[in-house]
């Protein structure tokens, strides 16, 4: 069976013990990853998260690179079309020593910051989004989480959210540069892989 009749993918569950067990434990704070392929449910998944646990949750989509930043070497690299350095500054640096969180989301309409956002340390914290899993940031994460899924339904749900426009964006830049990333630092290894089409 590959959904339960609630219609939640069934590793949704997994993850949710796996959650469970460590806020069991003593660990005065705990760092879920969730990186993988658009489409594969990572959004949704920290979502369902968030509803099943008291956590902060951080987009990397709130990462992008403002245009200034984008440079044709920059663009090239691996995993280098996010701002992994702001997002070590503003998030995972403070999340690691225990402080609140002050971030600035990036508006893809203006290509510039938001006003701050603050969040208050809390002892579950979840990082969602492709790139989540950049060596960059470290060894942060008490449990990682991979989403994968077939080309064919990342497909259809990229139409069905984004429309064909985007969904050549996503085929002809947004996905390969993702899968460069995945080649080179393979986020899915260490991780708990889960299918989010299955």
């Amino acid at each position: 069976m590959s959904q339960i009749r609630t219609g939640i993918p069934e590793g949704y569950y997994e993850v949710r013990e796996r959650v469970r067990t460590l806020l069991a434990g003593d660990r005065q704070r705990i760092i879920v990853g969730i990186d993988g392929r658009c489409g594969s449910g990572k959004t949704t998944l920290a979502a369902w998260l968030m509803e099943q646990f008291d956590g902060s949750l951080f987009h990397m989509d709130d990462f992008y690179l403002r245009r200034e930043q984008r440079t044709p070497d920059r663009m090239a690299e691996a995993g280098g079309n996010v701002d992994y350095e702001r997002f070590r500054e503003e998030v995972t640096a403070p999340l690691t020593a225990g402080r609140e969180v002050l971030y600035r989301r990036f508006d893809c309409a203006s290509f510039s910051l938001e006003e701050p956002e603050l969040f208050p340390p809390k002892r579950l914290n979840v990082i969602e989004g492709s790139y989540s899993m950049h060596p960059y940031f470290g060894k942060i994460y008490d449990l990682r989480v991979f989403m994968t899924v077939g080309p064919e339904v990342q497909k259809e749900r990229i139409l069905r959210r984004n429309g064909e426009e985007k969904l050549q964006r996503f085929l002809a830049e947004w996905i390969p540069k993702e899968e460069a990333y995945f080649r080179k630092y393979h986020p899915e290894q260490g991780a708990l892989v889960i299918r989010g089409d299955a």
